[in-house]
């Protein structure tokens, strides 16, 4: 049997491996399992009865690593090997208490090592701080398409994309769609330097701050390379369908009606779609947003789920209050 379980930094891999390899010999030469790393993968082989619970271990151990916990080559070892120093019985079973939470460990797999923070909360992800917050954070967890409108700053992105990593984490999906219309507003993307994605880049920066900020870079990194989050434009949504997935389509207010058809048109089985914006900023002549107009449509439909939010649901900053509370008179 073979697994394996991506690493994010040169430290990592020195940890787990031990001084002069010393992990990696012991483990080999005790249970017959052959570690490796290359590309930034540690890879396991070895005994079908074997593999899944040192990976459990070793998931649970870089879960910690990534928390900030912090241990030294002895602790390594003990945690690999069972605190016993045998680490296995006669079947290949973890030795005393550690067995099932081993086993546990084994089953959590690549989405809860790479979504593990603990930095926020019970789960490490943010809770709702107004009433209109946890009456989306519902819907999100409820509907299977829900749209969210409303000014900057109040939480609809940042809440999606944090509901998109929890339904990751917890095995809902097995991956993150993340996109928005490349509108130009005033500038041409023929005029930016660089290949396509340098051209898009710009505008899909805010949903790679949001991953960011709620994973860390380098986890986001590395989901991206796995193909466990993908954020493009809209665009290139056209033609696909898209199962077992969580998409968020951002900035809908500056997506056409026939866009805004597409787009809902893709959504396959096992997926849930957020659909977020603010029509008091779109870019399009008025009467044109898809996003109004979806909402319209769609409003009271059976899985579909609507929040609006007000200025006084802004949560960035007081200054913006302020502002969208000032401007809205004219919206």
């Amino acid at each position: 049997m073979e697994t394996r379980i991506p690493l994010l930094s040169i430290e990592e891999e020195q940890l787990l491996f031990g001084p002069h390899d010393r992990n990696v010999k012991q483990v080999s030469r005790r249970f017959k399992v052959r570690f490796s790393s290359r590309g930034g993968t540690l890879r396991m082989q070895g005994p079908d009865e074997v593999v899944p619970v040192l990976a459990g271990r070793v998931e649970e151990l870089l879960e910690q690593i990534r928390n900030g916990k912090e241990f030294t080559p002895t602790e390594i070892a003990n945690n690999l090997f069972g605190r016993d120093g045998n680490g296995f019985d006669g079947n290949g079973n973890g030795n005393g208490q550690n067995n099932a939470h081993d086993r546990n460990g084994a089953q959590g797999g690549l989405s809860s090592v790479l979504l593990s923070r603990g930095s926020r909360g019970g789960d490490g992800l943010p809770s709702a701080r107004t009433q209109t917050q946890q009456v989306y954070l519902d819907l999100l967890a409820e509907k299977e398409l829900v749209f969210s409108a409303g000014p900057a700053g109040t939480g609809k992105t940042f809440l999606a994309v944090a509901a998109a990593v929890r339904a990751l984490r917890d095995g809902k999906v097995q991956r993150l769609v993340l996109t928005r219309p490349a509108v130009e507003a005033g500038e041409h993307l023929g005029f930016l330097p660089g290949d396509l994605e340098d051209k898009v880049d710009p505008y899909l920066r805010p949903l790679y701050d949001a991953l960011n900020d709620l994973l860390s870079p380098s986890a986001a990194r590395r989901m991206k390379d796995l193909d466990m989050i993908e954020v493009a434009p809209l665009a290139f949504m056209r033609g696909r369908t898209l199962n077992d997935s969580f998409v968020i389509l951002d900035e809908a207010q500056n997506a056409t009606k026939g866009q805004m058809k597409m787009f809902l048109t893709r959504l396959g089985e096992r997926t849930h779609s957020v659909v977020t914006g603010d029509i008091s900023q779109t870019d399009l002549p008025r009467g044109r947003s898809g996003l109004q107009d979806a909402m319209r449509r769609l409003r009271g439909m059976e899985s579909v789920g609507m929040v609006e939010f007000r200025s006084e649901d802004v949560q960035r900053s007081s200054l913006v209050q302020r502002i969208v509370e000032a401007y809205g008179d004219d919206d």
